[in-house]
């Protein structure tokens, strides 16, 4: 590795990275602090698990409708206005939700905030795609992604200590909750305007050898797709974007993703079903998480490392499932808390390894566009999972069916991935800024 190389990408990555973790920690936190909430929400509303299941993943209908446009917009326009309004839109629904009224209060802020928020994770996706080659990407989107599980490590026992106040001011703490796990998006939408910088050839923060150096190789990485057989430069983006490839990606993606929302929603009602009050419910969802986010930073470096995806992906989704389907067999809580932690292993194991897979094979608007596609596809299971899981809860008594249909879904994201073809990971091997390892 050459000193441009190491003295670039350490620059670009101190510059973007610990700045998106935060952005998105707080994305992340607005969108599944529906769960801590739900421990006295429900009950104060009167939202039954099927109410309260169907309300959370209603955020994914219009995260879904409104994704694709949001990503092909974030191109035209630039990353730092467009994320900047993404985020100014969520912060101020998600502090709204502190007035919702009922059920169906309930459902309309959900299908707002989802609306409001659609576009930002897959832009950040492509975003990273415009400052890093490709063998780094594995490694750096689980720098990224880091934020989910350390969304809950940091902000599960926040979450149970805000439901605390209730009474204070006349609040209740669900209702405290919401506003002030808000605040921050609103800060960061001012500030993302005026920190972030759109493209390599912008950022005054680079030395001159810098942007030449990180210019040309992205440069070669997108020529070389273009000229790659059957991938053209003029092919419309729709063929892109619909190519079997890409949507094999999305089913996988779908797999993981129901049991990332399984865990996001419904798992600190699982605990506090053990006897927990909500600050200790907070405290024990620490566990997993922190186990998860572990399990994130090192399969995706030694994804990077081995220059190895399917595998790695398919190994991770079926920790992730098999797990889900100890803990939803097991009666001993202490037990269930290691099964649950094996399970967050796997799933956040998965999660940056499924998006460096579009952005081998595709660039430019057409990457964009596929990343919008893949999430947006992989979140609609966003919406099934908790409908599913909370429906199954009401008819049964039980989480336990709900886990067990949700695992099943992430063995069929495991199969996908072993069935796709090889050719994407392996054509990053050889190149430049490539890892020795």
């Amino acid at each position: 590795m050459s000193d441009i190389e190491t003295r670039t990408i350490r620059r670009v990555s101190w510059r973007l990275i610990p700045f998106l973790i935060v952005c998105y920690f707080v994305a992340y936190l607005d969108r599944v602090n529906v769960g801590f909430a739900s421990l006295s929400m429900n009950r104060d509303l009167g939202i039954s698990a099927t109410a309260y299941g169907l309300g959370a993943g209603l955020f994914f209908i219009t995260y879904f409708i409104f994704e694709v446009p949001s990503n092909l917009a974030l191109e035209r326009f630039g990353a730092r206005r467009w994320i900047a309004r993404i985020m100014l839109s969520w912060g101020v629904i998600s502090g709204g939700m502190a007035f919702i009224g009922g059920e169906t209060s309930f459902y309309v802020m959900r299908l707002l905030l989802g609306a409001a928020e659609a576009g930002f994770f897959p832009g950040i996706i492509f975003y990273l795609t415009l400052w890093f080659p490709a063998a780094y990407r594995a490694r750096i989107v689980s720098l990224f992604m880091v934020a989910i599980p350390l969304s809950s490590v940091i902000g599960s026992p926040i979450s149970g200590m805000l439901l605390d106040l209730d009474g204070v001011l006349g609040f209740r703490g669900w209702q405290w909750l919401y506003v002030i796990e808000a605040l921050p998006a609103v800060i960061l939408s001012v500030v993302t305007y005026f920190y972030l910088t759109d493209r390599p050839a912008d950022a005054a923060w680079l030395a001159p050898d810098e942007r030449e150096w990180l210019a040309r190789q992205l440069a070669a990485e997108q020529a070389a797709h273009a000229t790659a057989p059957g991938k053209g430069g003029h092919a419309p983006i729709t063929r892109e974007i619909m190519n079997p490839r890409v949507l094999a990606i999305a089913i996988v993606y779908f797999g993981a993703v129901a049991l990332l929302y399984a865990f996001g929603f419904f798992l600190p009602q699982i605990f506090k079903g053990f006897g927990l009050t909500n600050s200790q419910t907070g405290f024990v969802m620490i566990i997993p998480y922190a186990v998860g986010t572990v399990g994130m930073l090192w399969w995706g470096r030694r994804s990077d490392a081995k220059q190895e995806r399917k595998g790695h992906l398919a190994a991770a989704l079926a920790c992730a499932s098999l797990c889900t389907i100890g803990a939803a067999l097991v009666a001993d809580p202490y037990l269930k808390v290691v099964l649950f932690s094996g399970a967050a292993l796997g799933i956040f194991g998965a999660l940056p390894i499924t998006w460096t897979l579009p952005t081998e094979t595709l660039s430019g608007a057409a990457a964009a566009g596929a990343i919008a596609v893949v999430n947006s596809i992989g979140n609609l299971s966003g919406f099934v999972a908790p409908y599913a899981v909370g429906a199954i809860k009401d008819y049964t008594g039980s989480f336990t069916g709900g886990l067990l249909l949700i695992a099943c879904v992430g063995l069929v994201g495991m199969v996908t991935v072993l069935r796709l073809r090889h050719g994407s990971a392996e054509g990053v091997r050889g190149r430049v800024g490539a890892p020795a390892e």
